[in-house]
């Protein structure tokens, strides 16, 4: 992408800094790790200001998608997830982000979805949020932050 495509002034929806912690940068998509350790959740933030995954320009859809076809695969792989969950939803949240949720048969809310069936705070150590972005940045050429991560 060249410079001048997205906004200097982008910035990720409150709520979804609130739920999740950020771990760096795609060509396109800002990647999220969700708060709850119950499941490996990502979410991809693309940079664009449209709302919706179809109004994304062609171009822009399939760099959507090679970035979550990544950490799909990284989930897949790294983590041992037998499924992916891939969703681009967002009725309370309205900018586009797109979910990246690794599912397997012993995960606490299997086979219900995770939307609304996943209790508890299972937290993630400050260690394993970095070991997590060091292994995306690795396999999946994510562009780790500057500063320290939230």
């Amino acid at each position: 992408m060249s410079a001048g495509i997205f906004a200097s002034d982008f910035r990720i929806h409150d709520q979804l800094l609130a739920d999740s912690h950020r771990l760096g940068r795609f060509e396109l998509c800002h990647l999220l790790l969700h708060r709850n350790a119950a499941v490996p959740w990502f979410i991809l933030v693309p940079e664009t200001e449209v709302a919706e995954f179809f109004e994304l320009r062609e171009q822009l859809t399939s760099l959507a998608l090679k970035e979550a076809g990544a950490v799909a695969r990284f989930v897949k792989q790294e983590l041992g997830c037998e499924k992916i969950n891939f969703a681009a939803i967002g009725n309370i949240v309205p900018q586009l982000h797109l979910h990246v949720v690794g599912r397997r048969p012993d995960d606490p809310c299997w086979p219900a979805p995770v939307w609304g069936h996943l209790a508890g705070g299972q937290q993630y150590t400050v260690a394993r949020i970095r070991e997590i972005a060091a292994l995306v940045a690795q396999r999946c050429a994510l562009v780790l932050p500057d500063k320290e991560m939230r």
